[in-house]
């Protein structure tokens, strides 16, 4: 057995690392920590009081009164804070704030979102506490990004880092349902990319094995409707030369040869939708289809609708070949073809991403945290994060740990705010300080 004497170093040094751990970081630092502890209450009730507007994408009043409360939040900080609408694209708009710094470090741009795919007909409506979790539509995905944001910058005003730091947030009223032209409903977002730095996105903390992950890349997201034709006439002149093998069986080709041919690493794709008859049809929100047919009359018309999801956009583009080329095709006697939507383009893993993810396990070893990982990007969906991509080195998954994201039930872990909210005040502060290349 241990000597009393072993036992009380043993126990000295352990009440020690903690102390240990805070000494690695800067006396701005350690008040940037404190202020984000001292502060969760008022993090809390924020999120509460967001969570309890609705502002589902097409409840647009409920988007800017989100708006109009995310300004109310920012202006004290000395953001310069406007409102770009998007009546154009059908969509409420979007905030852009812009904090002006001394301009010698990295440029920061911080993405969030406004919107929750909760609309005002959902029965999910209400903020509710239980303890360390909170259940509310967008708790997590993105109001607590949100809030996680805020808390890290009046930390950073707190410590004196925020007024050096050139800074500029860009939340989008949309993410969860992006207007069309893309190109519009995403201009200001692209335009902030280029002139940014580093990226950092406040979309959710993903959590793999109980371990916090490190998020250098998400995957596009892109959706495609297939047409496809035949003669029609009575069942018993199927695969004659006169009438060939009919819409159905033209579709039933197609999407075996794309389970047969498209697989590839870090490729998914999916059929969500099918209907064939004599007459068939999709409606215009692209989630439900109606037909109608018989039993003994070849299907004149087959659709089907689904999405597609690459790593990088040489991925996209080769997929997209590939599935032409397939549909192309054609059995006897039909004809077909595929059409492509708007959609969120990839992130890809970049060595400057992890670059960024390297910053970050800087500011967990002096905050005494594990280390965080690479998450794999099959586990994690596409984002805003992705327009700017192609431009600016980035990070995303800044946002809060949450489960049930999208439906009923969805719930934020509470202390996760204070995690997130110490790591991005830390690591923020040290990239506004890095020059610029």
């Amino acid at each position: 057995m241990p000597s009393n004497s072993l036992i009380y170093v043993s126990l000295l040094v352990s009440a020690m690392l903690p102390h240990a751990a805070q000494a690695r970081l800067s006396p701005a630092e350690s008040r940037m920590v404190e202020t984000v502890r001292s502060e969760q209450d008022r993090s809390i009730a924020l999120l509460e009081r967001l969570v309890n507007v609705n502002s589902g994408t097409m409840n647009l009043a409920g988007v800017e009164k989100v708006g109009q409360m995310m300004r109310a939040e920012l202006e004290p900080l000395g953001f310069d804070v406007r409102w770009v609408p998007m009546a154009a694209v059908g969509r409420a708009g979007h905030i852009v704030a812009t904090h002006k710094g001394d301009g010698k470090g990295k440029r920061l741009l911080l993405i969030g979102h406004l919107d929750t795919v909760f609309e005002q007909h959902s029965p999910f409506q209400t903020f509710v506490r239980k303890g360390d979790k909170a259940e509310g539509p967008g708790a997590g995905d993105d109001k607590g990004g949100m809030v996680v944001m805020l808390a890290a910058l009046r930390a950073m005003q707190a410590a004196g880092t925020l007024k050096a730091a050139d800074i500029e947030i860009v939340l989008t009223g949309d993410e969860e349902d992006a207007g069309s032209p893309v190109e519009t409903a995403r201009a200001a977002l692209v335009e902030a990319g280029k002139r940014a730095d580093v990226a950092l996105d406040f979309e959710g903390l993903v959590r793999d094995g109980g371990r916090d992950m490190g998020s250098i890349a998400r995957r596009s997201s892109y959706s495609w409707t297939i047409t496809a034709t035949g003669r029609t006439g009575h069942s018993s002149l199927i695969f004659t030369p006169q009438y060939g093998d009919g819409a159905a069986n033209e579709l039933a080709r197609i999407v075996t040869a794309f389970r047969q041919e498209l697989p590839e690493p870090n490729l998914t794709f999916n059929v969500g939708l099918i209907a064939a008859g004599a007459n068939a049809s999709i409606e215009a929100d692209g989630a439900r289809a109606s037909a109608s047919g018989k039993t003994n009359i070849i299907p004149a018309i087959a659709l089907a609708r689904g999405d597609f999801r690459t790593l990088t956009n040489d991925q996209t583009l080769r997929v997209r070949q590939k599935m032409e080329a397939i549909v192309a095709r054609h059995a006897p006697g039909t004809d077909a073809k595929i059409e492509f939507e708007e959609g969120y383009p990839s992130m890809a893993p970049t060595a400057g991403n992890r670059a960024v993810l390297a910053s970050l396990n800087g500011v967990n070893r002096d905050l005494g945290l594990p280390e965080m990982p690479e998450l794999d990007p099959l586990k994690r969906g596409a984002g805003d994060i992705s327009f700017v991509a192609g431009d600016v080195d980035g990070l995303a998954g800044l946002g809060p740990y949450s489960t049930g994201d999208h439906a009923p039930g969805e719930t934020v872990d509470l202390p996760s705010i204070s995690t997130q909210a110490q790591r991005a005040a830390i690591l923020m502060s040290r990239l506004s300080r890095e020059p610029r290349k």
